[in-house]
C-alpha cells in the first residue's frame, strides 16, 4: 500500500500508473492461474525494520523512507493488496534493505528448492525493482519473462523506455 496509495506514495505517478493499468487486478489474475497450475507464486516485498537501522540516504528511495519512515514493519505501507494474497501455498520473500528483491533475502533458494528456472516477473516498478530484479536473475542463471501488462513505472514515458531497452 505504501507504494500503490498515491497518498502515502514517495512516487505518486508511479501509483496512478499501477492503477490506470490495473496492476493489482491483471497480478490477481495472473497470480491465480500459476496457482491453479500448480507454479509457485511469490511475493517480494520491502519491510524496513520499525527502527530503520541499516537504512541510508544513498538512494531516492530510501532518503525517502527515512524521510517519511515509511515501508517499515508491521505498518500498512508493507501491507499486500488484498487481492493478490498471499495465499498459503505462496512465498514472501521480504528484505529489510536494498533496491532489488535477491539483495539480503533467500529468494534464490527458495525459488531452486522449488526448481523455478524461469521467473514471470510482474508489479511495481519498470524503473527499478523489476530491471534490477531481472538483471539479478539472470546472473544467477534464470531465464526472465517481463509480464508487461502486470506493471507499471512513474510515467508511461519511463516505462516505456525500460520496457523497450532494458527489460525485452
Amino acid at each position: 500500500r505504501g507504494i500503490l496509495d498515491p497518498a502515502r506514495s514517495v512516487s505518486p505517478g508511479l501509483a496512478s500508473m499501477a492503477a490506470d493499468r490495473d496492476v493489482v487486478g491483471r497480478t490477481a489474475a495472473l497470480a491465480a492461474e500459476f496457482r491453479a497450475r500448480g507454479l509457485p507464486v511469490v511475493h517480494c516485498i520491502i519491510e524496513h525494520r520499525a527502527d530503520l537501522k541499516g537504512m541510508r540516504a544513498n538512494s531516492y528511495l530510501g532518503a525517502m523512507s527515512l524521510k517519511h519512515r515509511s515501508m517499515t514493519v508491521g505498518s500498512d505501507d508493507v501491507e499486500i493488496p488484498a487481492r493478490l494474497g498471499p495465499e498459503p501455498s505462496d512465498i514472501v520473500s521480504s528484505r529489510a534493505t536494498g533496491l532489488t528483491a535477491f539483495y539480503g533475502t533467500e529468494l534464490d533458494a527458495m525459488l531452486r528448492l522449488e526448481n523455478v528456472a524461469t521467473l514471470v516477473l510482474a508489479g511495481i516498478s519498470t524503473n527499478i525493482a523489476l530491471p534490477g530484479l531481472a538483471l539479478e536473475a539472470v546472473n544467477r542463471g534464470y531465464s526472465v519473462v517481463l509480464a508487461e501488462d502486470c506493471t507499471a513505472g512513474s510515467s508511461p514515458e519511463a516505462h516505456e523506455f525500460m520496457v523497450s531497452n532494458m527489460l525485452t
